[in-house]
C-alpha cells in the first residue's frame, strides 16, 4: 500500500501515479540480481589479480546510492527539463571525448576512459543517451518546420560522434549509437531510397572495420573458430552453462569465475548460468524484454514524435547494450566488450544506465502525452 493519495498533488504524490511503476520494479529486480551476482563472480577476480576479495563488491555498492538517486531524480523532470538535461550530458561528454586522446588512460589497447580522484569516467557511455534524445528533437523539430536543418544537423553531429568512438577504439558503441541512429532517422519519415542507401553504407561500414581495425578481425575470426586460443574466455563460458543445467550449481560453486578474466563484467552471464542456472538467465532475459515492450507499448498511442522518437532510442540501446553482451557469451556474435545492464561490474556504465532510464521514465509518464510541440 502506498502513502500517496490521489488527490496528493505534491511532487512525489504526482510522480508516484504518473511513473510506469512495472517498469521501475524490474530495474529495481535488475540492480538486485546485480549485487547478488557481484557477491558471487568478483571475489575471485579480485583476488586473481591481487586485491582484497571485496574490492569490487564494495566498489559497485558504493556506485548504487548514486544510480538509484539518478533513475529518481531525472524521471521526476517534466520532458523539457529530461530533454535539457540530457543535451548538457551530450555537451559535456563531448567535449570530454574530444579530450580523451591527450589527457585519456589507454587500457588494452584502446584509449576510453578518464581517470580522476581515483575514479574511471568512460565519456562513452554518457554520450549515447544524450544523443539519442538530441537526435529525435532533431529529427522531430524538422518534421515540424522542414525550413529547420534538423536531418542536416543531426547527420553532422552523428558523424562526429562516429568518429571520436572510431578514434578510441570502440567498436560496440559505435555500433549501438548508429544503429540507434538509423531507427530513429528511419521512424522520423526518411524515405525509402534514403533507408536502402543507408543499410548499404551501414554494410560497407561494417566490412570496413574488419579490414581496419585488428581487434575487430580477430574477434570475427575467433567467433568463427572457437577452438582458437583467443576464444577461451567463450569456450569456457559454455562449459559453465552446461555445468551449470536447470538449476545451477549453487551460490559461490561455480569455476568459471576462477579461469575468465572478465568474470565480473562482461562474462558475468556465464557465471549466472553456472551458479543460479537456466532459469535464473531466462529470468533475466525475460526482464530486458518485459523493460523492452513496455516502454514501447506505452508509445504505442503517443503523438509526439519528440517522445517516440527519443524513447524507441533510449529503449533501443538499452536493449542492443543487453542482447550484445548475452549473444556473445553464447557464442552467437563475435564478443564485444559491452557490459550486462545494471549486472556487470562498472561504474561508468551504471550510472549511464541509471541516467538512460531515468530518461525513460520521465518521457513515458502519463501527464508527459502532449498533443502539441515539446
Amino acid at each position: 500500500m502506498t502513502s500517496f493519495a490521489r488527490a496528493d498533488t505534491s511532487v512525489l504524490s504526482r510522480w508516484w501515479w504518473t511513473v510506469d511503476r512495472w517498469t521501475l520494479a524490474a530495474i529495481a529486480l535488475l540492480i538486485g540480481i546485480g549485487v547478488l551476482v557481484a557477491l558471487a563472480a568478483s571475489p575471485s577476480v579480485a583476488e586473481r589479480i591481487g586485491l582484497d576479495s571485496l574490492h569490487f563488491v564494495r566498489r559497485h555498492l558504493a556506485y548504487l546510492p548514486l544510480a538509484l538517486a539518478t533513475i529518481f531524480f531525472v524521471s521526476l523532470l517534466p520532458p523539457k527539463e529530461a530533454r535539457r538535461l540530457a543535451i548538457v550530458v551530450f555537451l559535456v561528454s563531448l567535449a570530454l571525448l574530444v579530450l580523451i586522446p591527450f589527457i585519456g588512460t589507454e587500457v588494452k589497447g584502446a584509449r576510453r576512459w578518464i581517470q580522476f580522484a581515483g575514479l574511471s569516467l568512460q565519456p562513452s557511455e554518457f554520450i549515447k543517451p544524450g544523443f539519442a534524445v538530441l537526435a529525435a528533437w532533431m529529427f522531430a523539430e524538422h518534421r515540424l518546420n522542414r525550413e529547420f536543418a534538423g536531418r542536416a544537423i543531426s547527420i553532422a553531429l552523428y558523424c562526429l560522434v562516429l568518429a571520436l568512438l572510431l578514434a578510441q577504439p570502440d567498436m560496440g558503441m559505435a555500433f549501438v549509437v548508429s544503429v540507434t541512429w538509423c531507427a530513429q532517422f528511419i521512424l522520423s519519415g526518411l524515405p525509402l531510397l534514403w533507408a536502402v542507401l543507408l543499410l548499404m553504407l551501414s554494410v560497407a561500414g561494417m566490412i570496413g572495420a574488419y579490414f581496419t581495425f585488428p581487434h575487430v578481425a580477430l574477434r570475427i575470426e575467433s567467433f568463427l573458430d572457437p577452438t582458437s586460443a583467443s576464444g577461451y574466455q567463450v569456450s569456457r563460458a559454455m562449459e559453465a552453462f552446461g555445468n551449470g543445467g536447470l538449476f545451477g550449481r549453487g551460490p559461490g560453486e561455480g569455476r568459471v569465475k576462477e579461469m575468465i578474466p572478465d568474470a565480473h563484467a562482461d562474462f558475468v552471464f556465464a557465471v549466472i548460468g553456472e551458479e543460479f542456472g537456466l532459469l535464473a538467465c531466462l529470468l533475466i532475459v525475460s526482464l530486458f524484454v518485459f523493460i523492452l515492450l513496455r516502454g514501447l507499448s506505452r508509445m504505442m498511442q503517443e503523438e509526439n514524435l519528440f517522445l517516440l522518437l527519443a524513447v524507441t532510442g533510449l529503449l533501443m540501446q538499452f536493449a542492443l547494450q543487453a542482447f550484445i553482451n548475452l549473444a556473445s557469451t553464447v557464442n552467437l556474435m563475435p564478443t564485444k566488450g559491452m557490459t550486462l545492464p545494471f549486472i556487470s561490474y562498472g561504474g561508468s556504465s551504471l550510472i549511464a544506465l541509471a541516467f538512460t532510464m531515468g530518461l525513460v521514465l520521465a518521457f513515458t509518464r502519463r501527464h508527459t502525452r502532449f498533443r502539441g510541440k515539446l
